[in-house]
């Protein structure tokens, strides 16, 4: 093959790319005629003919194709040098006509500007003249408006004369309504003079008007024998009275009506009476005028018996105004609903008459607390009794008349700071000193339910129910208090009087460590268990889910609790009380281990001449007339048993049961691992350690469950694999020996059908390795020659 070299011309340029046809690298260098290869064509070179001299048969066609994208390009670049300066000329063109336009529309402002300008001078002297005139108009229209106002005032309180000469009283109560009306509309205003005059002008004439209408119900309400301040049954002579006719009621209803129409001017003009603002007690509107009148001979009983130097006002008789109150909305309630309350539903109005006679008089308890609850501040006595007193009057209010929870209550004026927190300094004072008391009785460790088997299932201590029964009472106690802070707050002082007792259930538990089988030792473990599972029944409780909601509240709003606290929170996953359980549990569990531990360390000494039985040397079972119990395992036994028997007695269910699954566990490593894994059996040796286990141990337990092999799993296995019979027990073991060395080889593939071989024997928790150890226990082995 020759070798030639070409020159081919690429593009417009004057480079020439030079090729040997031998295979060779092409580089970019200079070429004889000072001439540059760029890389790009090199590599293009390459990569369209590559090494091969046979490929320059392609280069007739490359080049012509070259030559076509040569010429489509240039006729692109042509085409396109000729249409961008037509564009960029209109583009000129276009700037132009816009900047002329421009042009002239500025020159149009400009004179338009001047116009105006010029017409602004000009007008300025009207503008002038103009703006005096509206000023004088505005001023005198705000005169008229003021007259207007003042021309309406008149006309009504004219027109309330006119009624009022006439007797129609009626009519004057429209318009009083309508003037109250007009007195709201001019809150807004700046008229401080006409507001005044407005005021005034509906005070005088509610005044006269009220004090005509109060006169006249005072008398009809007479009338009805009105209010009702005796016994109950005294209800029936004033609704069955004579003078109860229909004109009598239309007169009733008559006035009524016309005093619910100056309930508007009654706010305008009466200044409300308020309770100090320490007292934490919720807004609540007026009464309505017509129970406000209803309520004035029971206001003046009330204030008479309950104040100044009358014997009935004495501070450690709370309960006397309070049963009154209760006394007085139980007589009253029939007439309210019979003849109020349809006067009220007529008049299309919302307002209940027993709820707002109730309202009315819980007012005045409210009056005299504020004023006797700084008197007995500080005498825990008479401050405790109140406390009572106050708790059972609301009890009472709201169960049996419906009192509404969110309406002013004698619970507000405990929440008071100054007086809550000694609330509950009270609360805990007397609860640490019923405890100490509970603690120190002579039956404090003794069920109240000992000789009842049925009640008696926890076996609580006496101790124990009573400080339950505190707490609950503490529940009861605060339960009901309006503010969900202040419960919260009761919520701590019962967490921290749990902690308490379980201190001191712990105090006392450490002076019976030395004897933790001890009755008290029982029954403080009973005691502790007890209050473990009344807590946990709480959690659940509604009153403390609504309680931890609003903890999870008051942590959201105060930030103070990390995350995942407030996650469980949140997904009621937790309860108020978990961290008392768990502490509480921490101790049972500690207590329950202790117990097990002493008798475990009594069947270990006991169980000492049976590790030392000779298995290799007794006889069989075909040797012997009957098979009996190994004489060395009767103390052990024993043992056992009695303490079974005692702990049954003295431990709750759940607790015992725990008791004995927990020593079974300790008793079957125990002689799994001292006396079967240290010795050697003979086929006599085995029988007679599965009678002692099968026929001895295990039954022991069979009160407590139905199969109670279940808890001995290696003693079980362990005598089932020591009693096989030869052949089997042979084959088992050669099969191991076989899947061992197979295991080596080949890994785990073998250990499906090990596991299957020793769950055919009744072999589930012993491990083959295991299983290989106690085949080697045996000594019953024929003899193969091997």
């Amino acid at each position: 093959m020759e070798t030639e070299t070409n020159c081919i011309p690429y593009t417009d340029d004057s480079s020439i790319l030079c090729m040997n046809g031998q295979s060779r690298s092409v580089k970019q260098e200079p070429d004889s005629d000072g001439c540059d290869i760029p890389q790009y064509v090199v590599e293009f070179v390459d990569k369209e003919l590559g090494h091969d001299i046979k490929s320059l048969k392609k280069l007739t066609k490359l080049i012509a194709d070259l030559a076509e994208d040569k010429k489509r390009l240039e006729e692109q670049v042509i085409a396109v040098s000729s249409e961008v300066p037509k564009k960029i000329k209109n583009a000129l063109k276009n700037a132009e006509d816009s900047k002329a336009s421009l042009s002239l529309l500025l020159e149009k402002e400009t004179d338009l500007s001047e116009a105006v300008s010029r017409h602004l001078v000009m007008a300025q002297p009207w503008m002038d003249e103009l703006n005096v005139w509206i000023d004088q108009i505005e001023e005198t229209e705000r005169h008229l408006s003021y007259l207007k106002w003042i021309s309406q005032t008149e006309e009504l309180s004219d027109n309330i004369q006119q009624h009022l000469m006439t007797s129609n009283v009626s009519e004057a109560a429209n318009s009083l309504m309508s003037m109250a009306e007009l007195d709201i509309k001019l809150q807004e205003s700046s008229c401080t003079h006409l507001q005044d005059f407005m005021r005034a002008t509906v005070k005088f004439w509610h005044k006269i008007i009220i004090d005509k209408l109060t006169s006249d119900f005072e008398d009809v309400l007479n009338q009805f024998h009105w209010p009702v301040v005796g016994p109950p049954h005294s209800q029936v002579s004033v609704l069955s009275s004579p003078l109860n006719t229909a004109e009598l009621y239309n007169s009733l209803e008559l006035l009524f009506s016309q005093l619910l129409k100056l309930q508007t001017s009654y706010e305008l003009t009466t200044e409300q009476k308020k309770l100090p603002e320490k007292y934490p007690v919720p807004f609540s509107p007026p009464l309505i005028l017509p129970i406000q009148v209803m309520l004035i001979p029971l206001q003046k009983r009330f204030r008479y018996h309950f104040s100044g130097n009358r014997q009935t006002n004495v501070l450690n008789k709370p309960e006397w105004f309070l049963s009154q109150i209760l006394i007085w909305i139980g007589n009253n309630t029939r007439f309210l609903d019979e003849r109020i309350q349809p006067i009220l539903d007529k008049a299309l109005s919302t307002v209940d008459a027993r709820l707002e006679f109730s309202r009315g008089l819980v007012m005045l308890v409210l009056e005299k607390l504020a004023v006797d609850i700084p008197c007995l501040l500080y005498d825990d006595s008479l401050f405790c009794h109140l406390v009572d007193e106050v708790l059972l009057f609301e009890k009472e209010l709201h169960s049996v008349h419906g009192y509404p929870s969110n309406y002013p209550c004698s619970l507000h004026m405990l929440c008071e700071e100054t007086c809550f927190q000694r609330w509950i300094t009270v609360e805990k004072k007397f609860a640490l000193e019923k405890m100490d008391s509970m603690l120190s009785s002579e039956a404090a460790w003794i069920s109240q339910y000992k000789d009842i088997s049925d009640v008696d299932e926890m076996k609580a201590p006496d101790c124990a129910e009573t400080f339950m029964t505190l707490l609950l009472v503490i529940t009861d106690r605060y339960k009901s208090i309006p503010s969900a802070s202040r419960k919260l707050q009761f919520l701590d002082l019962q967490k921290e009087l749990i902690d308490d007792f379980r201190i001191r259930l712990t105090q006392v538990m450490k002076e019976e460590t030395r004897t933790p089988l001890s009755s008290r030792y029982c029954a403080i473990l009973n005691a502790v268990n007890y209050i473990a599972a009344v807590l946990a029944d709480w959690a659940d409780n509604v009153f403390f889910l609504q309680l931890q909601q609003a903890a999870l509240e008051a942590c959201a709003d105060r930030d103070s609790v990390n995350d995942l606290r407030l996650g469980h929170l949140a997904s009621m996953e937790s309860s108020v009380f978990d961290d008392m359980i768990n502490l509480l549990e921490r101790l049972r569990q500690d207590m329950l281990t202790r117990q097990v531990d002493h008798v475990f360390r009594e069947l270990q000494d006991k169980i000492k001449p049976y590790k030392k039985e000779r298995w290799l040397s007794l006889p069989s079972q075909f040797e012997q007339a009957v098979m009996t119990l190994s004489t060395t395992a009767c103390p052990f036994l024993l043992t056992l048993r009695d303490r079974l028997l005692l702990l049954e007695q003295q431990l709750c269910h759940s607790l015992f049961t725990s008791f004995w699954q927990m020593l079974t566990e300790k008793i079957d490593l125990l002689i799994y691992q001292d006396i079967i894994l240290a010795n050697h059996f003979n086929e006599g040796g085995a029988t007679q350690l599965q009678f002692d286990m099968t026929r001895n141990l295990f039954p022991l337990f069979s009160p407590y469950c139905k199969k109670p092999e279940n808890y001995f799993k290696h003693i079980k296995e362990a005598c089932i694999l020591l009693t096989l019979n030869v052949g089997c027990a042979l084959l088992l073991k050669d099969f191991l020996q076989s899947s061992a060395e197979h295991g080596l080889e080949d890994g785990d593939i073998q250990q499906p059908s090990i596991t299957a071989a020793l769950n055919e024997v009744g072999i589930y928790k012993l491990a083959p390795q295991d299983v290989e150890i106690l085949l080697n226990l045996r000594t019953n082995w024929p003899n193969t020659g091997k």
